[in-house]
């Protein structure tokens, strides 16, 4: 990085702030694969994705208080958002689980994504810019905010999904939990034979699935929400509940899709590879509506770049 760049971003808060995210993920990622085929995650990683949501919180914050308005008017402002989303749901399934798969798993998504919004985004997209007059509307925050936290939920929990596939050559998983795999996880159970206690461990795919599953479930009531919230203010700003507009089709079909996956496990009770290659096909619908929606400059939702 050149000199004349690095004063640019030492000269915007807004800018800095994102390149110290930037550079503490960066140094938890190498840290999170080294110590992949430890027993329990890395407390330094945690430690640096902390500082790191921190610092992208600050960011969000600040941004808020320049622009005067939620920062989600261009991509720069989502992307960070979604990063901070993405960090903090680490942190929450690393309370859960304290894997090192589930981390070497998840961090690289969270660098990738503060990563393009530093480094690929143009400045014109970077810098703060007045809502349009449809935008001005209190269901902003409630909307945005919900859609782009279930958003981070599916990406992560499609992601651990893809870590069943790559952990578990085997086959199907059997869940030795309840039969909807919620509830408090515990590593140590007891199950009866014939008078006899005896300890049941779970190995490490099937608590991975299992958490995949419960990530997936949260960011899919969250969807749903940010859908209807979604679909209430557009009869209010456009007069029209649904306008099939590219980013509601294709969020429709995300929805679909993580229904279909939950469908499966609850209803025809699969575990492990089947419904995990439903949840990796749903986070490329994912990335379709959230990036490829908006960089192609299609729709009243997108940011425009390409196009």
């Amino acid at each position: 990085m050149s000199f004349v760049v690095l004063e640019t971003y030492l000269s915007d808060p807004v800018l800095a702030m994102g390149l110290i995210s930037f550079s503490l993920i960066l140094i938890s990622l190498p840290i999170a694969f080294w110590n992949v085929g430890g027993i329990k995650s890395s407390s330094f990683v945690r430690f640096f994705l902390a500082l790191a949501n921190i610092s992208l919180a600050a960011l969000l914050v600040f941004r808020w208080w320049q622009s005067g308005h939620f920062p989600i008017s261009n991509l720069y402002e989502s992307l960070c958002f979604l990063t901070w989303g993405f960090t903090l749901t680490q942190l929450l399934i690393e309370r859960v689980l304290s894997s090192p798969i589930v981390q070497a798993t998840l961090t690289p998504i969270s660098l990738i994504s503060i990563a393009f919004a530093s480094f690929a985004l143009p400045d014109e997209l970077k810098a703060a810019s007045p809502l349009v007059p449809a935008l001005k509307s209190s269901w902003l925050v409630m909307h945005v905010s919900v859609i782009m936290c279930s958003y981070a939920a599916l990406i992560l929990g499609s992601l651990l999904s893809l870590a069943v596939l790559i952990t578990n050559n085997s086959g199907d998983l059997s869940i030795r939990s309840n039969s909807i795999g919620i509830g408090v996880f515990r590593e140590n159970v007891t199950q009866s034979f014939d008078n006899n206690i005896r300890p049941v461990v779970f190995s490490n795919s099937e608590q991975i699935d299992n958490l995949s599953y419960r990530t997936i479930s949260f960011g899919f009531l969250l969807l749903t929400f940010g859908l209807i919230s979604g679909a209430v203010w557009a009869n209010e700003a456009w007069g029209s509940w649904w306008s099939w507009d590219p980013k509601e089709t294709w969020a429709f079909i995300s929805w679909l899709i993580y229904a279909a996956y939950l469908h499966t496990r609850l209803s025809r009770g699969w575990q492990g590879r089947r419904p995990a290659i439903i949840a990796i096909l749903g986070l490329f619908v994912i990335l379709i509506c959230y990036i490829g929606v908006n960089l192609l400059g299609i729709g009243l939702h997108s940011y425009g770049w390409f196009l």
